[in-house]
């Protein structure tokens, strides 16, 4: 097949690397004219490299990330532990990657460029209403993000609404242990951890009346996030004042897409199912997606779209889900609420710490890679 990409984003570019090592004829067509250093930290869980893997692209990860041994959620106001998830520890078989979206991104690039995709810049793809794919072309995938217009073309336009919350993100020099922390407060939170070559990504999330565009590259004063985290505890209070630069947006929540395809158009991550990140799976879901789409291909059948939207679906919906119920989780603003909730996760944390990892298996455990 002579296939459209839209979009050189991770899923994207995952789906175009399966794509033609399974012999298609695949070219990516991304909208920037160049494709630098966008983005931040990412987390690559053990549900996406079950993905990394399969791709023949763990060695080349490894090389450009810090492999992640635990989850620490802390009380941001009191600097005091709460509950560790000690992936290391109580799951040695699960692999947990902390990576820059670039390097993340440049790895993707050089193996679909040796597998034989081309990928064009500069190029904004228009899909057909119609559900065509473009001229000459047998299909269309669209993984054009967040306001994707394969998405509109085969669902129609949508109007997200915002959840009343806002998020920074800011890189500034440090280490530290290869720990993902979370430093939770009445209504916003500070999640933050080591990325390969000296750098610590921040992730600020707050809650708030006023709402802020949805356009993650809108830069904001580090002075204003610094008010808003100012009775938190030294550690972050530190890393906050480190940050010179740092950038703005919006969480909103869009629904996750009726319609995956429409004739030859199909969708995935962003594109498909936004997420909030309250549980850093938006990668990690459209590594998943790509891989789901190639095999779908590749197996055939009468209907590959309609069982590669069913395989997922369900899926997708319950991490979304379960992200936007992280929130709450997080920003517990009441006193004895808080008291109640973190001194009973204490209590699994000290009585029952692989239980704590187990709830969680339904997600990380999930490999998509061994069954399809």
């Amino acid at each position: 097949m002579k296939i459209t990409v839209a979009g050189a984003g991770i899923g994207g570019l995952s789906a175009a690397i399966a794509l033609a090592r399974n012999g298609h004829a695949v070219r990516v067509a991304e909208q920037a004219d160049e494709i630098g250093e966008v983005g931040a930290g990412i987390q690559i869980s053990p549900n996406g490299m079950h993905v990394i893997k399969a791709l023949g692209l763990e060695d080349a990860l490894a090389e450009v990330s810090i492999k992640s041994h635990e989850v620490r959620l802390v009380d941001g106001l009191k600097d005091r532990a709460v509950m560790t998830l000690d992936v290391g520890r109580l799951a040695s078989d699960l692999d947990w990657r902390l990576v820059h979206r670039a390097r993340l991104i440049e790895l993707l690039i050089d193996a679909a460029m040796a597998a034989g995709v081309t990928l064009e810049t500069g190029r904004t793809i228009d899909p057909p209403t119609d559900g065509a794919a473009l001229d000459g072309d047998d299909l269309l995938i669209g993984g054009d993000g967040l306001k994707s217009r394969v998405r509109e073309a085969i669902n129609g336009a949508r109007r997200p609404f915002f959840t009343g919350q806002v998020a920074w993100r800011a890189l500034i020099p440090g280490d530290g242990p290869p720990c993902v922390e979370v430093h939770m407060g009445p209504k916003r939170h500070v999640v933050s951890y080591p990325l390969k070559g000296g750098l610590r990504n921040i992730v600020a999330v707050e809650e708030r009346d006023t709402w802020a565009s949805e356009d993650w590259t809108q830069e904001d004063d580090p002075d204003t996030m610094r008010r808003a985290f100012k009775d938190f505890g030294p550690r972050v209070r530190n890393w906050l004042r480190d940050v010179e630069r740092c950038h703005l947006w919006g969480l909103f929540r869009h629904p996750v897409a009726q319609d995956w395809h429409a004739g030859q158009q199909v969708i995935l991550g962003d594109a498909a199912h936004p997420t909030l990140p309250f549980l850093a799976q938006g990668a990690n879901l459209a590594l998943e997606d790509a891989w789901v789409l190639a095999a779908a291909l590749r197996n055939g059948g009468d209907d590959v779209f309609s069982a590669y939207q069913k395989r997922r679906r369900d899926r997708v919906i319950r991490v979304v889900d379960a992200a936007t119920t992280n929130s709450g989780i997080y920003h517990l603003s009441s006193p004895p609420v808080r008291l109640i909730a973190h001194t009973g996760m204490r209590a699994m944390d000290r009585l029952a710490p692989a239980r704590a990892l187990k709830r969680f298996d339904w997600l990380y455990r999930h490999d998509v890679t061994g069954h399809v």
